[in-house]
């Protein structure tokens, strides 16, 4: 027998809207993970670009600027 074993290639077609949902599901699963682990807190470096869009969206939460997304567009259930 020869250690040199390859499977054959298989592809797959998925329209946009299967695609959309496999990704869903994937992000889902990985944020369900994330969140389940145990985080300490942490700090952003005031020069840090993030905590620059840290502030820019506290600011726009203030002024009512923010738009927010419903939790079935998002998941899409």
């Amino acid at each position: 027998m020869s250690d040199n074993l390859t499977t054959p290639e298989t592809k797959v077609t998925l329209s946009v809207q299967q695609l959309e949902s496999l990704i869903r599901k994937v992000v889902r699963e990985e944020l369900v993970e994330f969140a389940a682990q145990e985080l300490g807190i942490f700090h952003l470096d005031k020069e840090s670009p993030l905590y620059e869009d840290m502030e820019d969206i506290l600011e726009r939460k203030k002024s009512g600027q923010l738009r927010f997304h419903t939790h079935e567009k998002i998941w899409d259930v």
